[in-house]
């Protein structure tokens, strides 16, 4: 059983997302909360698997609440539920530690799948917010190409080899295996062992877990 708590300030979103959380399989709410506040003490209290936390609330947003959360109980497992998908909104609240982000437009299944994901302690974003995500590399991979700037941070890159970090830098570009293997001329196979030595050096899960991890070391933004 999934043990879920949910902030969210607004009664009326809270008791219908609470409605929906409630009908999934396999999965209990525990508790809810108003605020940011009140999330952080609900996850001390309640140590849920996941929380399902907003991030515009009163006290406390959820960005702060999620990082007190990540620091006082770590086995809490946060997935964002909100409104808002801008820049300012996004990239505080993944730094912080949220493992998902949906926004409230997402269906039950949506939020299930998000809800399972986190709680096995893998990535899951709205396809828009991974996207931005993207975009947010493109961008800043572009910048660096352009500028002559191009050599990564010293410290906090898990050992990974100078081959690994340019690999790790198209990955967070939004380029394919085939693409990387074209900008780098390696073989399919050679492209595949590098991603796969990246997620195990890094932790990363899949390619969403390595587009964060680069935009945390400064790799791609």
């Amino acid at each position: 059983m999934i043990r879920v708590v949910l902030a969210d300030d607004q009664r009326i979103v809270r008791e219908g997302l609470a409605l929906v959380i409630g009908t999934l399989d396999g999965v209990e709410l525990v508790g809810t909360a108003a605020d940011g506040a009140e999330a952080v003490a609900a996850a001390l209290e309640h140590a849920p698997d996941v929380l399902v936390m907003d991030l515009r609330m009163p006290v406390m947003d959820g960005t702060a609440a999620t990082r007190a959360i990540r620091e006082q109980a770590p086995a809490v497992r946060v997935l964002v539920l909100t409104t808002y998908a801008d820049d300012a909104s996004l990239l505080p609240a993944l730094q912080a530690g949220a493992l998902g982000y949906l926004t409230k437009d997402a269906s039950a299944e949506d939020i299930e799948a998000a809800i399972r994901a986190v709680h096995e302690g893998r990535t899951h974003l709205d396809p828009a917010v991974q996207q931005r995500l993207v975009e947010l590399a493109t961008v800043g991979a572009g910048a660096d190409a352009g500028s002559g700037a191009g050599a990564p941070p010293a410290e906090g890159l898990d050992d990974l080899t100078p081959r690994e970090v340019e690999v790790l830098r198209l990955i967070a570009a939004g380029r394919n295996n085939a693409e990387i293997a074209d900008d780098l001329v390696l073989s399919a196979a050679t492209v595949k062992t590098h991603i796969n030595r990246i997620f195990a050096k890094t932790g990363a899960r899949d390619r969403a877990q390595a587009i964060r991890y680069a935009l945390d070391r400064g790799l791609a933004g």
